[in-house]
């Protein structure tokens, strides 16, 4: 069957992570899926080019076409029994209100989700919460979950005992930085942040004295590079559609230290410490746990190569495709 994937035009080098998990899910679909990309011509900026998008997108439909997310609202004028979108999070619904929420919501997820055969989204939270505030039937959501790069292999690394490398995936809000500085304060740690640091994480950080690096825009070759370099992967997210770097950290090697919150319990199963990311005490006893305990370490590890097995491309790809078989016999 002649597949589709739609792919928004990324705004910077950096921004791929879409781009780089639907990469993989195509290499890894069955040999009767034959697939093909196409990637918006414009960014998704401005009413005009939204709408060149749209229409554009319309002449370039296939027996399948999958919208791969971010740019919803080319659904518009697709074949509706031949069409799904995928939906990664619903965070642009907290930016803003009135009118402007009002006006998000209906042309990103009420109208696209008319004119789709399906959604897929990529955690059970992420559906509950799209029936919740959106309205849209449960019965067009599909879970089929995030898959975890085959290019990740195992990375031995022996525990660094005298000053531990925590490693730090993010710096937007919901990734609770101004938590985790204070919860190191005084541990014999070297804290490493993948992000661009704001000014008051930067007085968070002299206040609390904490030894750090920070590196950010950085290719994903080389941030899988601070992950083997790391002695524990803290993942202290607010919120998470998914969460990734949990499954990247098992996959490694690497302790993880995650939340009791939104996504994360259903990615990390019991392969993290799960804790209450509120509360700085909480994270600061996960960490002394994980670094005062090599047993503990050994079994977090131990747990975390079986969990990832859950997200391998290949399982998530049969899924995908038993999809797009339904789309072609209607």
């Amino acid at each position: 069957m002649r597949t589709v994937f739609f792919f928004r035009k990324a705004n910077a080098p950096w921004h791929h992570s879409i781009e780089e998990l639907f990469d993989t899910i195509i290499a890894a679909l069955p040999v009767q899926v034959k697939s093909s990309r196409y990637v918006m011509k414009h960014n998704s900026m401005g009413l005009w080019k939204r709408v060149f998008n749209t229409i554009d997108s319309a002449f370039h439909q296939a027996e399948v076409n999958h919208i791969t997310g971010d740019v919803h609202y080319i659904a518009v004028f697709m074949k509706k029994q031949k069409t799904i979108l995928t939906i990664h999070d619903l965070r642009i619904l907290s930016s803003g209100g009135g009118l402007r929420l009002a006006m998000l919501k209906f042309f990103w997820f009420t109208l696209p989700a008319m004119r789709v055969r399906y959604i897929t989204v990529i955690s059970e939270f992420i559906k509950q919460e799209l029936i919740q505030k959106t309205g849209i039937k449960a019965e067009k959501i599909l879970v089929v979950h995030d898959c975890i790069s085959s290019d990740i292999k195992p990375c031995p690394r022996e525990f660094n005992t005298a000053r531990p490398v925590i490693l730090q995936i993010g710096t937007t809000p919901n990734k609770n930085l101004h938590r985790v500085i204070p919860a190191l304060e005084g541990l014999n740690v070297n804290l490493v942040i993948i992000g661009k640091l704001t000014d008051e994480h930067t007085a968070l950080l002299a206040k609390y004295g904490i030894r750090y690096d920070n590196f950010f825009n950085l290719p994903y070759n080389e941030v899988l590079d601070h992950y083997r370099n790391a002695d524990i992967v803290l993942f202290a997210s607010l919120y998470e559609g998914f969460g990734l770097p949990i499954l990247e950290a098992n996959a490694i090697g690497r302790a993880v230290i995650t939340g009791d919150n939104t996504s994360l319990p259903e990615v990390a199963g019991d392969a993290a410490m799960v804790i209450n990311v509120e509360r700085i005490d909480a994270i600061r006893e996960a960490v002394t746990k994980i670094i005062d305990d090599a047993s503990l370490r050994a079994e977090l590890i131990k747990k975390g190569f079986e969990n990832v097995k859950r997200f391998q491309p290949s399982a998530i790809g049969i899924q995908f495709a038993a999809i797009y078989e339904q789309l072609v016999k209607k």
